[in-house]
């Protein structure tokens, strides 16, 4: 049966390695996890299951490029698949859910927060599925190189949802990964398939060059595979926006079809660029790691990395673009030690302050006043609060709820708004009995403001017990989107707010603070530790293949594959950079001057410290540099090149001074 669907629907022959082990698992209705190289067809092993299941296949996919792509192939295949996105007007969205609710729609595509809105999960729960895919699923470990805290909410979101099984894909996976991944998702040993990491068409070599010299290299290196005819396809990454700027300039000077990529485009331009790039139109690509996710190009013939890459996950990712066609790709490192600082500033940069970590409790013991109770709380609100990132602000929400601090409960849009396209009476006339007094609970309880009407749940809350009608928040919501899809009303929702039980009153809130402040210290030495054990893989005088396929527990690779530059002999060391002027408490104080006059004289309560300094001075941004526009300033980004816990140093020897005068 499968190998029919395999051949009719697909167009293939026989399965590539690993998948009939996948698809047979989950056809035989158990949950699975498949580990295959980037490129290798992780994607068939839902596509194709997802033609036999009964129910809705869900599948949660981090980046929108890898939806899109997915769908446009499974378009040309003709198998009825959809996403729900944020780039979608509202009708749109409709169309798609009345499309999986009356079961046209296989599979479904979403990102992991579209299950924070209530009004999604309103829906998906009155929708049967069989199939929860997660789609770069070592984003749920805290030991994966992209861990993303909303991700450990999978499990929880599967048994409240119901889903009998769970399909796990990713390319880039640990040994600890993978063992983190099955415990969150019970899945058996024997449904793990790792196909392994060796790419034998794959020539990696490691050849840094000093950075005054790497544009030149770059360009002696290129010209032959540009010039081809057909010219080869090429991405070249960079790490800063501006470096894939001017370095496509460069090539471009030099004669050479090149264009840069990156977050900073909008999303139009960005679309552009990868369709001519996919077309062969644009054979050569400058991009930030921000290119590559969903592209399925086969021929892509070289991957560079200009600059350091973030981990040996994130080089065997961006490698793992080259060659899918089977022929020879050819992968050169040119980078030395000079990006190192930038990178390891990355990693401080997400690291919260205790007065930060301090903040967050204390807005959860004010809730929790008087015995456990539950707290509200708007993510982007408790950011600004407490001067730490969106992201770790996630990270950090995960560690209260592991520690049985908190426990999410729901999360709801503080604001509905709506508008009518006939006046109030024709809505309740739609409907009778106590369906026409819900109804028009719901018309009484919002404000109207010329056209539209602006619904407050506690006047729907008191109207509904004076009236003895169910008007419980799913049903009210349930009821809004009917409406919508039914074309009598526009619908918008806004302030998106988290709702979690405090479990427990007993806190210690220094103790906690000190205690999650050294969570994220490990997790900072972590991530620093990663980024040195990339280095010792470059420079390492065994085989550079093998190296790899061992960092992801792959044992089957061969001693030495003779196709990389270790095993031609050339073991490489990466370059020092150029020796930076020697920095002072003095330079530390004329350049971040202007800042903490700033902080003064603009009244903001959060303390000036070394951290503070440290980011404004390499160029790190938070949420409190950017409410002051500290980009504006001088000295913002001025010491970039210097090792950001130097600069953190000296910045607490100038605070001690000033203290001190």
């Amino acid at each position: 049966m499968i190998e029919q669907t395999l051949k009719r629907v697909f167009g293939y022959d026989d399965f590539r390695p690993g998948q009939r082990q996948v698809v047979e698992a989950i056809t035989a209705g158990r949950s699975a996890a498949a580990i295959f190289p980037t490129g290798s067809g992780k994607s068939l092993c839902y596509q194709l299951p997802a033609l036999h299941l009964p129910q809705l296949t869900l599948v949660i996919s981090p980046l929108l490029a890898l939806m899109q792509d997915q769908l446009a192939f499974l378009a040309r295949h003709g198998i009825a698949a959809a996403s729900i996105d944020s780039g979608q007007s509202r009708e749109e969205a409709a169309a798609v859910m009345e499309g999986v609710k009356r079961g046209e729609i296989r599979i479904l595509m979403i990102s992991v927060e579209r299950l924070k809105n209530e009004r999604f999960r309103a829906f998906i729960r009155r929708v049967p599925i069989s199939l929860l895919v997660v789609d770069e699923a070592h984003c749920i470990s805290e030991w994966g190189h992209n861990f993303r805290p909303d991700y450990l909410k999978l499990p929880q979101y599967r048994h409240e949802f119901g889903i009998a099984q769970v399909l796990l894909l990713t390319a880039t996976a640990t040994p600890r990964v993978i063992a983190d991944m099955r415990e969150r998702f019970d899945i058996a040993e024997d449904d793990v398939t790792a196909t392994g990491f060796y790419r034998p068409n794959l020539n990696l070599d490691v050849a840094p060059v000093p950075a005054e010299a790497r544009a030149r290299r770059l360009v002696e290196w290129l010209r032959p595979k540009l010039g081809a005819e057909p010219p080869e396809p090429t991405i070249v990454y960079v790490t800063l926006q501006q470096t894939a700027e001017r370095l496509a300039a460069y090539l471009s000077k030099a004669g050479m079809v090149a264009i840069a990529y990156h977050a900073g485009l909008d999303g139009e331009t960005r679309e552009r660029i990868q369709r001519d790039f996919m077309a062969g139109q644009t054979p050569c690509i400058v991009a930030t790691i921000a290119f590559g996710m969903g592209i399925d190009k086969a021929d892509i013939r070289n991957v560079v990395h200009f600059d350091l890459p973030k981990s040996v996950e994130n080089y065997s990712q961006e490698i793992g673009r080259a060659g899918r066609d089977g022929k020879p790709a050819d992968c050169l490192m040119l980078a030395g030690r000079d990006h190192v600082n930038v990178l390891e500033n990355f990693v401080y940069g997400d690291t919260p302050e205790p007065h930060g970590i301090r903040l967050v409790i204390d807005e959860l013991l004010e809730a929790n006043r008087g015995g456990p109770g539950q707290w509200e709380l708007v993510l982007n609100s408790l950011s600004q609060h407490s001067n730490i990132r969106p992201l770790p602000l996630k990270t950090l929400l995960v560690q209260l709820e592991l520690r049985g601090i908190i426990a999410p409960r729901y999360s709801y849009f503080a604001e509905y708004r709506f508008r009518l396209h006939d006046e109030p009476e024709a809505l309740v006339a739609r409907f009778e009995g106590e369906r026409g007094a819900f109804v028009q609970a719901i018309l009484d309880a919002s404000q109207r403001a010329r056209t539209w009407f602006s619904l407050d749940f506690a006047a729907l809350e008191r109207l509904g017990g004076e009236r003895g009608l169910n008007v419980e928040r799913a049903r009210v919501i349930t009821a809004l989107d009917y409406f919508v899809g039914q074309g009598w009303m526009v619908l918008e929702s806004k302030q998106m707010t988290e709702v979690y039980d405090v479990l427990r009153a007993d806190l210690d809130p220094v103790a906690l603070t000190d205690e999650l402040y050294a969570y994220f210290g490990d997790k900072e030495r972590a991530e620093i530790e990663r980024l040195h054990a990339m280095l010792a893989l470059f420079e390492s005088a065994g085989c550079l293949s093998r190296r790899l396929a061992e960092w992801f527990g792959d044992e089957r690779a061969p001693e030495r594959c003779g196709h990389c530059s270790a095993c031609r002999g050339a073991i490489a060391r990466l370059p020092d950079p150029e020796p930076l002027d020697a920095l002072s408490s003095e330079t530390v104080e004329r350049l971040a001057g202007e800042l903490m006059q700033q902080l003064v004289s603009g009244g903001e309560t959060a303390p000036v410290t070394p951290d503070l300094l440290a980011r404004f001075l390499c160029g790190l941004t938070s949420p409190l540099l950017t409410r002051l526009k500290a980009r504006r300033l001088a000295g913002f980004g001025a010491l970039e090149a210097y090792r950001y816990a130097e600069v953190r140093d000296l910045a607490a020897h100038l605070l001690r001074e000033r203290s001190s005068a």
